[in-house]
């Protein structure tokens, strides 16, 4: 019994964890896939980014 609760509060650590880091690493979709060739605009007018 002790394993499993060691096993739930390590899985539930590791999952929060998890989550801020990916957290902290996300972009939004305008910077992470422009690219020299990429044309872009003002996220305003087109379907992504920030509106």
């Amino acid at each position: 019994m002790k394993a499993f609760i060691a096993a739930v509060i390590c899985t539930a650590a590791i999952g929060v964890g998890a989550f801020y880091v990916l957290h902290a690493e996300q972009k939004t979709v305008d910077v992470a896939f422009s690219t020299s060739g990429a044309r872009v605009g003002d996220p305003g007018y087109n379907l992504v980014g920030m509106n």
